[in-house]
């Protein structure tokens, strides 16, 4: 229980501590952002520690979906549950020996004492306290009784819990990394210790972050209040604090703080199967608290990678009152990174998306994946989500006869859609198929020569506008309104293909 050494020749230890109480909450990899890039630009380690008490809401998977989805992100950890260290066991439901000796200390010291209240009992006083207008807080009828004592009075608990005591001159004011001087409100007397033996929260993220030697506390600043039980704990049991640094809050819309109830973004995995690249949003929620990057000629620039990012951090530069969570800002930085992928990347990416919205075989053999390579460069421009590229890739991945003309697609055709479908077959069957020599030569169903054949037999030839020209063979290859551009679209899919689909479209007409 010795106190640590001085602040000033401490190597920077930071920890993000999530609760798994179901999908992972995108504010624990906000979080994780701020501390892996201060520890990263300090030569520090990035710990994780999963804070586990809470066995009410506990979920049993989620603490895999934590390891999966901050990884998904880049954002490891040096020592964690999962990776062992120096200080495990770092999950706090294998730690619970550890606290009980702190919490006999601080009722040998007087600063802690059983509470024996009943729930029913703490109901009643905190309705009495709103209606009658009082500060709620614990009113402190056990403080100073034995056991036999307070079972003699009303709302008695068989087994208690127990609680910090208080002093009337707490100290309120702290030093903020990043709020400057500040000041919480007054906190009643916390429970730092439950009926069921578990430390809550606030007992067991001090004993912790002590004996972790933790430097640096990063969380939101809805922990402001909490700061003076906290410090006041590390003061009882003659530890130094550590530094506290209170980010804004991620906020929807609306401006309230973000929750999993209301806004399904608010869950980490949502980002990830919606098909936003790990990139991009880590990109994004350093932009939520953090300026861009300012360059040499003063310019502003948002898109940084996180080796950048860290080493341009500073704590002062978090702005306290953060930004509004835009998807829309989210969408535009999502489609940046997909077009600075490359193409094998990009290919490797989409592969497990388009197999699970069925626009691909899985497994996919060698030609389907090579198929898929080739159509990569086709749509890299066009879309702006991994989940947007299944529907510009089924149609190479259907049989002729199988595929489905989208009925948007067929209420645009315009009445001189035979007659531009005729013109087309009549176009393309002269040109051979064949696959040409081993080194590209010798082929004739090529990207240039289709568009050249087609707009002779149907700009030049029919005298219908080239914005209007190619539409129905569009929806005949594709089946759609919108598809990767045409040309390149009939040299992937070969002759064969792209005339069965022609002919079959204007079967229907």
């Amino acid at each position: 229980m010795s106190s640590a050494s001085p602040e000033s020749v401490r190597t920077p230890r930071l920890r993000v501590a999530p609760s798994p109480t179901g999908d992972p909450h995108v504010g624990t990899a906000y979080v994780s952002i701020f501390d892996l890039a201060f520890a990263r630009q300090q030569g520090g380690t990035f710990i994780l520690r999963i804070e586990d008490t809470d066995r009410t809401r506990f979920q049993e998977d989620s603490e895999q979906q934590l390891y999966d989805t901050l990884h998904w992100l880049g954002l490891d950890w040096a020592e964690g549950p999962d990776k062992g260290g120096p200080f495990a066991p770092y999950k706090q439901s294998e730690r619970l020996d550890t606290y009980r000796p702190y919490v006999d200390q601080l009722i040998a010291d007087g600063h802690a004492y059983y509470c024996w209240c009943s729930s029913e009992r703490l109901k009643e006083m905190r309705e009495v306290q709103q209606k009658t207008k009082q500060p709620t807080g614990y009113d402190r009828m056990c403080l100073g009784k034995t056991k036999e004592e307070r079972s003699q009075l009303p709302g008695f608990n068989e087994t208690p819990v127990v609680r910090m005591l208080v002093p009337d001159d707490v100290p309120l004011a702290f030093d903020d990394l990043i709020m400057g001087p500040t000041k919480a409100p007054k906190p009643d007397d916390q429970v730092i210790l439950k009926a069921d033996g578990f430390p809550t929260y606030h007992l067991a993220v001090v004993v912790d972050d002590h004996l972790m030697e933790i430097t640096h506390v990063v969380r939101g600043q809805e922990w402001i209040s909490s700061t003076p039980k906290h410090i006041l704990l590390n003061q009882w049991l003659g530890w130094e604090p550590p530094q506290f640094a209170h980010i804004p809050l991620l906020r929807d819309e609306k401006k309230a703080k973000i929750s999993k109830r209301k806004s399904p973004w608010a869950k980490l995995t949502w980002f990830r199967d919606e098909g936003y690249l790990p990139e991009a949003l880590v990109n994004f929620l350093a932009l939520q608290g953090h300026p861009p990057i300012i360059e040499d000629d003063g310019t502003e620039r948002e898109t940084f990678s996180f080796e950048e990012f860290s080493k341009n951090f500073a704590w002062h530069k978090i702005n306290p009152a953060g930004a509004v969570f835009n998807l829309d800002k989210l969408l535009w930085l999502n489609g940046h990174y997909m077009r600075e992928l490359s193409e094998q990347d990009l290919a490797q990416r989409l592969l497990p998306f388009l197999q699970r919205a069925g626009a691909m075989p899985e497994p996919a053999s060698l030609p389907e994946l090579g198929r898929l390579n080739e159509l990569v460069p086709l749509i890299q421009t066009r879309i702006n989500l991994l989940t947007e590229a299944a529907a510009l890739v089924a149609p190479f991945y259907v049989a002729d006869d199988e595929l489905e003309i989208a009925d948007d697609a067929r209420k645009q055709l315009k009445e001189s859609a035979p007659q531009v479908l005729d013109a087309a077959i009549a176009a393309l069957e002269p040109i051979s198929g064949a696959i040409g020599n081993p080194d590209g030569s010798g082929r004739e169903w090529t990207t240039e020569r289709l568009e050249s054949e087609l707009r002779a037999a149907i700009v030049d030839g029919l005298g219908i506008k080239p914005r209007l020209a190619f539409g129905p063979i569009r929806t005949a290859v594709s089946g759609q309104r919108v598809s990767p551009p045409l040309f390149e679209s009939m040299e992937i899919l070969g002759k064969a293909s792209t005339i069965a689909r022609l002919k079959a479209l204007r079967a229907t007409l």
